[in-house]
């Protein structure tokens, strides 16, 4: 349990474009990921990214000074400067054994998010998880810790009102963006077809928009969104060959780097002379800073949306003081499945072990006194013995169980 570490680096500490600069696409994440395992000599790794927190989920007996910290941030990216990394290192948070536990709990629960009681996170713990442990990065405890991260975030969402009258980043972006005075007919257009753009497609289809347009590098999930909304789909490579304007461009992407330039922008505007709505939740940026310095356009970002999460944040407290209490029992749970599991393996030979001196005792040791029995005689010294090997086997883990757990 000790050796159990998170590092987290949050919108608590850090401005959410230094956050942005540690995520990494999830196509490079085989290779840098695996190579930050091999170097830090980690046991197991869980890499998670959102809108508003980069966390490392690991095992190993590495000790995390502030030292090794830089390290780490300049293993995540070798472009940082000195500057970034240090404050990086700084803001981060290292949380250990039972308290990183009790971290993972809540940041799953949505205790930790930006916006309180916002359902996407569970979602994004578990899919972080699946991609880590099929990359090979994970290991027993890893799978223990997310199987029951996961049963605690659907307790908490049934058991309390925490998730009432849902928020999340999504639905705040279009609460902005109705108070615009955003008419029904205008022209969305969608960079992006994943999770987040897809919640917030949703809020438009529910309010009857219309007029949509998706562009994301992957043209199958292109068009899977536009089939949701009837509209069209396109590569986004095909962006500078569009020529059909827009009034809302909504951005969010798993890019690094800026996806919408100036050439783009330009372009994308047609010549038009009205103002632009631009929304832009990705982590980071996936806008080019200076085009929400242009008065032609209206920008939402994730920094804009914080007030309201605040506000959200006083509805809720009521709630949080039940979940932490939830929390509080499945990290205990917690702690009780990891040392049986302990157990379980350490006693992994002992079946083994049981058979080998059966096989001995009738084969050698009493091999004599065996073959006077006639067949059934043998027959039921084989059920007798079978039924020994399999109660003792159950008896020594259970009495082992209760030793360490101090049951007895």
């Amino acid at each position: 349990m000790n050796a159990f570490k998170v590092i987290a680096f949050t919108h608590k500490h850090l401005p959410f474009e230094l956050i942005g600069r540690l995520h990494i696409n999830q196509d490079e994440q085989n290779r840098a990921l695996l190579a930050l395992k091999s170097q830090f000599g980690f046991e197991e790794l869980m890499y998670l990214s959102t809108c508003n927190r980069i966390e490392l989920m690991l095992c190993g007996e590495t000790e995390l000074s502030n030292e090794q910290l830089k390290r780490l941030v300049h293993s995540l990216n070798a472009r940082l400067t000195d500057a970034e990394i240090n404050r990086l290192a700084n803001g981060a948070e290292v949380l250990e054994a039972e308290e990183a536990i009790s971290h993972v709990l809540k940041v799953a629960s949505s205790l930790e998010s930006l916006v309180i009681g916002e359902r996407e996170i569970i979602t994004q713990v578990r899919k972080a998880y699946e991609h880590c442990n099929a990359l090979g990065l994970t290991g027993d405890f890893l799978r223990l810790l997310i199987k029951q991260t996961i049963e605690t975030a659907k307790e908490i969402y049934t058991k309390t009102n925490i998730a009432k009258n849902p928020v999340s980043v999504a639905s705040l972006a279009y609460r902005q963006l109705r108070d615009l005075g955003i008419k029904n007919e205008a022209r969305i257009v969608f960079v992006g077809a994943g999770e987040t753009n897809t919640t917030l497609a949703a809020y438009f289809k529910k309010h009857k928009f219309a007029n949509f347009t998706v562009f994301n590098r992957s043209l199958p999930n292109a068009k899977r969104l536009a089939l949701e909304l009837q509209g069209n789909a396109f590569k986004l490579s095909e962006m500078l060959n569009y020529n059909d304007g827009f009034d809302v461009l909504i951005v969010c992407t798993g890019s690094s780097e800026a996806i919408i330039s100036n050439e783009i922008y330009h372009h994308l505007r047609n010549q038009e002379s009205g103002k632009k709505v631009i929304i832009d939740l990705s982590l980071p940026a996936n806008v080019s800073p200076d085009i929400s310095l242009d008065p032609l356009v209206n920008y939402i970002d994730i920094n804009s949306i914080r007030e309201r999460a605040e506000a959200n944040l006083q509805l809720r407290k009521n709630e949080i003081e039940k979940c932490e209490e939830i929390i509080a029992t499945k990290a205990a749970n917690f702690n009780t499945l990891y040392r049986e599991r302990k157990v379980e393996l350490a006693f992994g030979a002992v079946p083994k072990q049981i058979r080998a001196i059966k096989d001995l005792a009738i084969n050698e040791v009493f091999a004599k006194e065996i073959n006077l029995l006639d067949d059934n005689g043998k027959a039921v010294l084989d059920k007798v013995l079978a039924y020994m090997e399999k109660k003792y086997n159950a008896v020594a883990i259970k009495t082992a169980k209760d030793v360490l757990l101090e049951r007895n």
